[in-house]
C-alpha cells in the first residue's frame, strides 16, 4: 500500500480502534504523529499512548492543537476548560518525517464548537483518510453512514480498516455497498510493543 505524506485516521465511534491502528502506522512506516484535539489525559492522552507503544523519540510527537482535560466531546470539553475550538487554529505540524499520522478525535460527526465537527477538520485539512471501523455486529450502519458523510465532503478515502475477529458477511457487505475496494482486516493485539506492531503493519499494510 502506497501511502500519503499524511494520513487522517477516523472511525465509526469512539474506542473503535484509532489510536492502535495509528501507532501500528507510525511503527511500521516510522512517522510523525500529530493528534489535533486531545480530550482526557486520565491516565495518559493519546500522543504518550502511542509514544510509549511505538518506543519511538519526542521528535516523532507533535503537541496537540488543544488539550481538554475533560474525557467528552471536545465541544463540551472545551466549554469546561473555558475554551472555543476555532477550525483556524489547527495547522499541519512542520514534521520531519516522511510521514505524519494526524488521528481525529472520536467520530465524524463529533461536535467541535457550535457549529463544526470534526469532519469539518478533516476537510480544511484535505488529508487522505483511513477509516476505522469494527467488524462485528452493527458496523454495517456506521461504517456506510461514515463513507457517506466522508464522500459528501469530497475527503479522499484511502480505505477501511475493519478490527476483531473477522466477519465475512460484514467485510463482504461493506466492500460492495460502501464501494470500497480496500478493505482491510486486523485482529485485536493481545500486547502492544513495536516489534508487534511493526510485524501487524508487514502483514497488513506491505501486501
Amino acid at each position: 500500500m502506497d501511502f500519503p505524506k499524511e494520513i487522517f485516521i477516523s472511525g465509526t465511534d469512539t474506542d473503535i480502534g484509532k489510536t492502535v491502528i495509528s501507532s501500528m502506522l507510525v511503527a511500521g512506516l516510522n512517522a510523525g504523529y500529530w493528534k489535533p484535539v486531545q480530550a482526557g489525559r486520565d491516565p495518559i492522552t493519546d500522543r504518550e499512548f502511542v509514544q510509549n507503544v511505538t518506543g519511538l523519540p519526542d521528535n516523532h510527537f507533535y503537541k496537540e492543537s488543544y488539550d481538554l482535560a475533560e474525557p467528552m466531546s471536545p465541544h463540551a470539553a472545551a466549554e469546561i476548560d473555558g475554551v472555543q475550538i476555532r477550525l483556524d487554529a489547527f495547522t499541519i505540524p512542520k514534521y520531519s518525517q516522511q510521514n505524519l499520522v494526524i488521528e481525529g478525535a472520536g467520530g465524524l460527526i463529533v461536535p467541535l464548537n457550535d457549529r463544526e465537527y470534526v469532519i469539518d477538520l478533516m476537510a480544511q485539512l484535505n488529508t487522505p483518510t483511513l477509516l476505522v471501523a469494527k467488524s462485528g455486529l452493527g458496523t454495517l450502519n456506521h461504517t456506510l453512514l461514515s463513507l457517506e458523510a466522508l464522500r459528501n465532503r469530497e475527503i479522499e478515502v484511502l480505505g477501511v480498516v475493519m478490527v476483531g475477529d473477522e466477519h465475512s458477511s460484514n467485510f463482504e457487505a461493506i466492500q460492495h455497498y460502501g464501494n470500497i475496494s480496500r478493505l482491510i482486516h486486523v485482529p485485536v493485539l493481545n500486547e502492544l510493543n513495536k516489534k508487534n506492531l511493526i510485524n501487524q503493519f508487514k502483514k497488513t499494510f506491505s501486501q
